[in-house]
């Protein structure tokens, strides 16, 4: 049996809403949760990109695509494996001002993870996180016995390694009239 494992998904859509609901529907009915969505827009006017984090095999990931190119909005839809791509995600931690009254032991811990101070507030500081997961949960855990506050991850943002232009691969889609082309062409 195939063993499951992350895998990231990009749809380029036109953007146009009650898309989200259409794609969701597709991996509700396989019993799939999303890991992490993200949706921008893209360096071509008029086209979004969802990112979509999901664990399952490679053949249900790969299937989901299929269905989602048939979608009318879809443009096209790729899976990639973590090594296929470049991401980040951005976290955000409250904690209170009083833990910096304590010297300079929360600076300290901010500079070296790589975080910076984004708001000082009266009675609450921001810090702000860009990294993988295991690098925002690790300093969650640093700064939780502080009196952490609240905390929020975004999803995950991504770029293929490929070398393909998204502006390239729209102009053949629209010559080709079909949203069946691969990633492998580019």
């Amino acid at each position: 049996m195939e063993a499951e494992k992350q895998y990231t998904i990009s749809v380029l859509t036109e953007d146009r809403a009650g898309l989200l609901n259409h794609l969701t529907v597709i991996l509700n009915r396989r019993k799939i949760n999303i890991d992490s969505l993200n949706v921008s827009t893209t360096e071509v006017a008029g086209i979004s990109r969802f990112t979509i984090v999901i664990t399952t095999t490679r053949d249900s990931a790969d299937n989901c695509c299929k269905q989602f190119r048939k979608l009318i909005e879809v443009l096209g839809a790729f899976v990639y494996e973590e090594n296929e791509i470049y991401y980040q995600e951005i976290a955000l931690y409250k904690v209170p001002t009083s833990v910096f009254l304590n010297g300079n032991k929360i600076e300290t811990l901010v500079r070296n993870n790589g975080a910076r101070i984004l708001v000082i507030e009266e009675d609450h500081i921001i810090i702000e996180k860009t990294g993988h997961i295991a690098d925002t949960h690790d300093l969650y855990k640093k700064l939780e016995p502080l009196g952490l506050l609240e905390f929020v991850r975004s999803g995950r943002v991504a770029i293929s390694k490929s070398k393909r232009k998204t502006e390239a691969y729209i102009k053949e889609l629209e010559e080709t009239k079909s949203n069946l082309l691969s990633i492998k062409d580019y």
